[in-house]
């Protein structure tokens, strides 16, 4: 059950968070920027009307009313092109491709040209533009520590969280299902193990190792229930089960198709506890959900297919489908006004969505495509490359790429985030994912 107040609460912590990973992204510009000359005019979070703006020195630093972007204005972001590109520019693209040229010429009135952010070599730009994904990076990583080193990571116990009365499944089992061997050797839920066959244990992991290649082959239990210590004999039984690496993914075949191989099986499960561990911990957790997000973009269309099928019929989302901003408030509300949810989970697993929150943004804006930052970037190691086979080829230098020509891919690629946000927004409004 979800009550109200500690709801909001968490809606707007996530706002405030969500505001902060966008700040400190576009600080991420601005810092190298102010570092390498380049004029910036404005800093600005949010879009809409403007609630706080001050200059400081030739920049204008301000909050705008909606968290739900920002940006800095850096001068001379396009080069001027050449005159026949001006003279050609008609006709709707033509006149977008003018525009930005114009506004970009605008910001570069009276200002040095060594300033100017197209003037600026390669390398220059790339860090400028890299630096607002890194500055997330970095905030997803102190965060993913922060939960690690503070909060813990789940580790299972040799404590038996459960033990399955059947074979099959651990909820309903039928007259024809086998007992599994745990309930029939006298195991229970709250049992633990303390030795196998004599041979202490004091892991799952252990516990999991003397199971698996004794399949058929009775193992004495030794365990510890309320005080006292009891030995039990079981007897594992031989099942099909996926064989797993070791980041816990499963292995497939050349035909893609998942590999198994067959262990021994008692029907027991462990209890975990949160144990910190060390910052060295956090570093898989990024790049999981580096990993994860990615995998995610790639797969985006099949998904957002997903998304409006759940939207506008009967199918319930995926968990681990995309979200808009607004189903991820409703995510953070939900877990911090739930009263199943300890404290410490509340904010670990708050952390935890800020910190995925950030690994989104430093992965999405990475997209080689305008206006993303990886649209800069592409746009730079062009040029760079031009400039470098220009050099080879002893030909003049060709000069900066002009990627104001872009700005009709621009204007398609702005169309078709605003339809993905709308879709989504609509979806976590009319069929919201639902975490508990």
């Amino acid at each position: 059950m979800t009550n109200f107040w500690p709801f909001l609460l968490g809606v707007v912590i996530f706002l405030i968070g969500l505001s902060v990973s966008i700040g400190l992204h576009e600080l991420g510009h601005l810092i190298p920027a102010k570092i390498f000359r380049v004029k910036v005019a404005q800093y600005m979070i949010g879009f809409g009307p403007t609630l706080f703006r001050k200059k400081w020195g030739e920049t204008e630093y301000g909050i705008k009313a909606l968290p739900l972007g920002g940006y800095i204005s850096m001068a001379g972001m396009f080069p001027p092109g050449k005159a026949r590109a001006k003279a050609g520019a008609r006709g709707l693209f033509g006149k977008m491709v003018q525009d930005a040229r114009d506004v970009s010429a605008e910001s570069a009135e009276n200002v040095n040209p060594d300033r100017l952010f197209y003037r600026l070599p390669v390398w220059k730009r790339i860090i400028i533009m890299f630096g607002g994904p890194f500055m997330n990076l970095v905030l997803a990583f102190v965060l993913f520590a922060i939960i690690v080193m503070g909060f813990g990571m789940p580790q299972a116990t040799s404590t038996l969280a459960a033990v399955s009365p059947c074979i099959e499944s651990t909820q309903s089992c039928s007259a024809t299902t086998p007992d599994a061997p745990g309930a029939l050797g006298g195991l229970k839920a709250g049992d633990t193990i303390v030795a196998i066959n004599d041979t202490p244990v004091s892991t799952w992991t252990d516990v999991s190792k003397a199971i698996a290649p004794a399949a058929a082959t009775t193992l004495n239990f030794t365990v510890e229930r309320d005080g006292t210590t009891l030995t039990l004999p079981v007897t594992p039984v031989e099942v099909t089960r996926p064989v797993y690496d070791d980041a816990g993914s499963p292995v497939t075949g050349p035909n893609g198709e998942a590999l198994t191989h067959e262990v021994g099986f008692v029907g027991i499960s462990p209890s975990t506890v949160m144990q910190p561990q060390p910052i060295t911990a956090a570093f898989p957790l990024v790049g999981q959900t580096v990993t994860g997000t990615a995998t995610m973009i790639l797969t985006l269309p099949e998904r957002l297919v997903a998304v409006g099928e759940a939207a506008f019929g009967p199918e319930e989302r995926q968990l681990d489908g995309p979200i808009s901003v607004v189903g991820v408030g409703r995510v953070a509300g939900d877990i911090a006004g739930s009263s199943a949810v300890s404290t410490d989970g509340k904010i670990a697993s708050l952390l935890g969505i800020l910190a995925s929150l950030n690994v989104a943004l430093f992965v999405f804006n990475l997209i080689p495509l305008l206006p993303l930052d990886g649209g800069h970037i592409a746009g730079a190691l062009w040029e760079l490359i031009r400039r470098g086979w220009a050099r080879l080829r002893k030909r003049p230098d060709p000069g900066p790429v002009d990627i104001a020509r872009l700005m009709p891919i621009t204007f398609v690629v702005v169309v078709i985030m605003i339809a993905m946000s709308a879709l989504l927004i609509y979806a976590d409004i009319v069929k919201p994912v639902i975490i508990f």
